[in-house]
């Protein structure tokens, strides 16, 4: 499971790469990210986010949070935000724009662990 930052090493591209270039992606899920998509720190902000699979919304907190702006081969969006995508899944791996951790709502971290 990758959370933000985490979202965008399982990427196989980015739209918007950094300027140092040293940064090694994972590839492990067919996606395109794109970092800092709803802007930096100051531009954070908490919203509730419907995810397939879960009930009831969750409330995801977006910190500098990437989105997911292609997917294919097998990686199924699983969840969004103003039309973005913001949770995709291939196989066994997970990829959230948002922060399931600062919240006391345990539910992805379990459908996660029911994944694998």
């Amino acid at each position: 499971m990758g959370t933000c930052a985490g979202c965008v090493l399982l990427a196989e591209e980015l739209s918007n790469p950094p300027s140092l270039s040293d940064l090694r992606l994972l590839h492990a899920m067919s996606m395109k990210v794109e970092r800092n998509a709803f802007g930096r720190q100051r531009e954070s902000f908490e919203h509730p986010v419907n995810i397939l699979g879960l009930n009831e919304s969750f409330n995801a907190v977006f910190i500098r949070a990437p989105i997911i702006r292609t997917y294919r081969n097998g990686c199924k969006p699983l969840g969004f935000f103003e039309k973005q995508v913001i949770a995709a899944q291939q196989g066994r791996f997970l990829a959230l724009s948002f922060h399931p951790e600062l919240t006391d709502d345990i539910r992805l971290h379990r459908y996660f662990l029911e994944m694998i």
